[in-house]
Formats: C-alpha cells, structure tokens, sequence
C-alpha cells in the first residue's frame, strides 16, 4: 500500500489549521502542520510536502515572505504554494503570484476549493 501524499498547512490560528487539516485529511492526504513562517520554512525543509497551503497575516515572517525563501532554497523551490487568506483582492491575487503562490484562496473558502487546489501537487 502507498503511502498517502503530504501536505504542508500553515496559518498562526490552530482552529484554521485544524480545518484545512480536516478537508485535506478526507480528501486522503496526510497532513502537517507549522503556525508561523519561520516553522514552515524548517518543515518544508525537512518533511519535503507535495504541497504547502499558507496564509499571509502572520505574525513575524508573514507568507509572502515565506514563500519568497521557500522559492530560493533548491530544496523547497519546487513545492507548490497556495494561499488561504483574508487578503483576497485583486491586487493581493496579483501579488501572491508575484511571490511565487500557485494560487490564492479566499477566506471563508468551501472545502471543495481546497480539494481543488490540490491539482497544484506533482
């Protein structure tokens, strides 16, 4: 049996982690889980996610500046970035793909959004 695919949640608020944890978990993927930029940097790092679903506002390094590191490491600079974020105008649509995000999801989001979202993993 294979095992199932991983991915990355990253937002300072744990209930929105628990969420997003909870859809990508019945949709079949094993998920982790950092609350601030800095720990996403370390796990995407270390754990080498198919995915990283990220919000912006956080405290400290925010996500745009996380997925600017994670783009110029080789290590991490293949994994997909999707943001879920109150932040969701046009200008911010813009910017999130200027920083390099796959996608920017807009809170609240249905759980059928970030299913889809998961067409970003290789």
């Amino acid at each position: 049996m294979t095992q199932a695919r991983l991915a990355l949640v990253v937002d300072d608020f744990a209930p929105e982690r628990e969420r997003i944890g909870g859809i990508l978990a019945g949709a079949g993927w094993r998920v982790s889980v950092a609350a601030s930029g800095e720990d996403a940097l370390a796990r995407a790092r270390r754990e080498r996610p198919e995915i990283i679903f990220m919000d912006i506002v956080m405290p400290g390094m925010d996500g745009f500046e996380a997925c600017r590191r994670l783009a110029d490491d080789p290590h991490t600079r293949a994994i997909p970035v999707v943001f879920v974020s109150t932040k969701c105008q046009r200008a911010d649509q813009v910017w999130a793909r200027m920083q390099g995000g796959r996608e920017l999801i807009g809170k609240p989001y249905s759980p059928s959004q970030l299913v889809g979202a998961l067409r970003h993993a290789g």
